[in-house]
Order: structure tokens, then sequence, then C-alpha cells
């Protein structure tokens, strides 16, 4: 999830919030039924590596807000070519270093964003607080980590951590990261002051392999990176992944 209300610098900004939307970019955003992830230029990143570890969180129960996202009808990831292209050519970098990418999320439909908030702001549903948000009321998430919009609805932006992988058979184990994925604390910040040293090193050697392929981290989410392309995307998508 994007953060928002958070004090960053101005590429921070950009990549949690992507900008202030007029209405008509919210009308280009609602694309006709026949439009699908391919067809906006986006390729299925299975098709560049058939075997990448994946676990798509918004298409099954096990994200925040407890069920299905609307708009997740598969798990699958799609992104823009440039950014799938990076992101396999990273992924095979890896592999003989003995780590792997594990992907969380990719394209997201904007459908998905607005149920975001409209679980956000309803107080009776707390089932997931002590997995997500164990510190927080459920009326700070927004807009202090759940935005109405996200850059992710561009195409360009991928939720990820990193495995360690053992042995010829590759059995793999995700690194420790010290917060899992779309956890909503301080904690999630990439640089925050609390963590321990492996898990300080971890991230940071995240980050540094996503940016030499072209990827920026969002600060306040060490899991959150955004593929720089020029110019920037313009339009928040909201075709449904099947």
């Amino acid at each position: 999830m994007h953060r928002a209300g958070v004090a960053v610098l101005g590429l921070a900004i950009l990549l949690a919030t992507a900008g202030c939307g007029t209405r008509a970019d919210r009308a280009g955003a609602e694309q006709g039924s026949a439009a699908t992830p391919a067809s906006l230029g986006m390729v299925d990143i299975r098709d560049l590596v058939p075997d990448i570890d994946t676990d798509i969180r918004y298409a099954g129960p096990d994200n925040f807000t407890g069920a299905p996202v609307e708009g997740y009808e598969a798990p699958k990831c799609y992104l823009l070519r440039p950014a799938a292209e990076a992101l396999a050519a990273l992924e095979r970098e890896l592999r003989p270093q003995g780590l792997r990418l594990r992907i969380f999320d990719c394209y997201r439909p904007a459908r998905a964003v607005r149920r975001f908030v409209e679980w956000a702001n309803d107080p009776s549903d707390q089932r997931t607080r002590a997995a997500y948000y164990p510190m927080l009321e459920k009326s700070r998430l927004v807009p202090e980590y759940i935005a109405d919009r996200s850059g992710h609805s561009k195409g360009a932006t991928v939720d990820l951590t990193l495995l360690q992988c053992a042995g010829a058979a590759g059995h793999c184990t995700p690194l420790d990261m010290g917060t899992p994925f779309d956890f909503f604390d301080p904690r999630a910040n990439t640089d925050h002051p609390g963590l321990a040293p492996a898990q300080r090193v971890n991230r940071a050697r995240l980050r540094e392999a996503m940016e030499r392929h072209g990827f920026a981290n969002y600060p306040m989410e060490w899991w959150h990176y955004t593929f720089r392309l020029e110019p920037e995307p313009a339009v928040h998508h909201d075709v449904p992944i099947r």
C-alpha cells in the first residue's frame, strides 16, 4: 500500500502518490471491458521468467483486508514491458548468488485501491489488526497509510522481497526484513533506526539490487519499488487481472 501524509523528499512523494489526479485523469483510467493488461502494454512476468516466485496477496485472503480484493481475479503479476524486463534481468543476476525474488504485487487495478479505502473506512472490520496494524487505530490508516490513488495502477511499481536459496534443490526462505509485507508501522520504513543489523543489511541488499536495474524505493515501505520510466506513465488503469 501507499502511505500518504508523511513528510518525505520529493522523489518519495512522487513514487507514493504519483501526483494529484484531475477528473479527466480519473476518466482516462476507466478502460472498456475489452481491455486487458496486455493491450495496455503490460506483460505477465511469468512470460519472461516462468518459475519466478510470486505470492500475489490481494488475489487471496492473506492480506490486510482479510479477503480477495476486487480486480484480482487471478494471482498474476503484470508490469509494463520495460519494468518487467528489468525485473527479469535482476532475477537472472541473483540466482547464481543463491538469491531469488518473491513478488507480492505488481499492476494494481484502480478498483482495488478504492476497495482498500472502503475497507479502511469500516471500523467494524478489525479481523486483521493483530497481523497488519497492531499499534494503530484503524481510523488512522487513511490518510496516513492508505491513499485513494496508487502508482501501482500505472503498471511500473512492484512490491517484493528477497529469498535465500540453499543447495541444488533450491529450497528458498525469505530474508528477515524486520516486518512482514504491508505492515502499517514506522518499522516498515526502509531505513528505520530500530532495525537489527542483519535486517538492515537485508533491506540494503534488496535496495541496491533493485537500483542497479532502474528501480527506486519508496522510503516508507521497504518492499515498494517503482521503475524509472521516461516519460513517467500518466494513466491509472482499472482493468481487472484475469
